[in-house]
């Protein structure tokens, strides 16, 4: 059964990060109810409606224009409109825009209805082959301020880290990894459900020879093991070396 649409509700649509046919059958019957839909990029939640065959009013919701277009949102729902706030690809908020909008909403009491669905995050985790009980996730690092400061902290965490990257930073951030964390068991995720979906897993400095003999494209997510799991591995390829070195 299609869900009903609510007048003065903003519903924060996940969509897919790159088979479009990933999209959830309640995220399309949302896209198809409501009266307005908020994207990052309009060109691409076009590319996802035609693809649905969906016709529908858009405007325009991102990093740059968030602070006015915010406020604007919220009169929209003060009037009964519904929205669908979407992103390039993914869930909304995690690593995109969306915060400003959905504290507003809460702040001016409107309801808001999450639509769960694809996301990289999850995915690169379960593939990479490193503990998966308990992780940290990290988003983007900072690119200048405050990333050696970051990059200290992570040394000692003893979850899974998941660490988004763009093709124009993964090997300085590979680097940085190296530098800081030591060489680390990892897993670099690129183009995930995409035609070139790749999974590179080995230690860091094995993965940054091998994605250095390629041509960076496409968005990347770099799984990290945590300090807990890097210090077995020490303890048990320490162990595996006397154990070589007796016979």
């Amino acid at each position: 059964m299609s869900e009903t649409i609510q007048s003065g509700v903003l519903y924060i649509v996940s969509t897919p990060i790159g088979n479009l046919d990933d999209i959830s059958l309640r995220a399309i019957n949302i896209l198809r109810g409501v009266d307005v839909i908020a994207a990052e990029d309009t060109r691409k939640t076009r590319i996802l409606l035609n693809h649905l065959s969906l016709e529908k009013p858009l405007l325009s919701y991102h990093s740059y224009n968030e602070a006015r277009r915010a406020p604007k949102l919220i009169n929209m729902l003060t009037d009964g409109k519904s929205i669908a706030l979407v992103t390039d690809a993914g869930t909304p908020g995690i690593s995109d825009p969306a915060s400003m909008v959905i504290r507003q909403a809460i702040e001016h009491g409107f309801p808001l209805v999450p639509v769960p669905g694809a996301t990289a995050l999850l995915p690169a985790l379960v593939v990479s082959g490193l503990p998966t009980d308990r992780f940290a996730f990290e988003g983007f690092l900072p690119v200048k301020k405050g990333r050696k400061n970051k990059l200290e902290q992570l040394k000692h965490e003893e979850r899974t880290i998941v660490i988004y990257e763009s093709p124009f930073r993964i090997e300085r951030t590979l680097k940085d990894i190296f530098a800081f964390l030591g060489d680390r068991d990892v897993a670099v995720v690129r183009e995930l459900t995409k035609k070139f979906e790749e999974v590179v897993r080995g230690k860091v400095s094995h993965v940054l020879a091998q994605l250095q003999q390629k041509v960076p494209r496409g968005e990347y997510v770099i799984v990290v093991a945590g300090a807990h799991y890097a210090r077995k591995r020490s303890s048990s390829e320490a162990g595996q070396l006397v154990g070589e070195l007796e016979l």
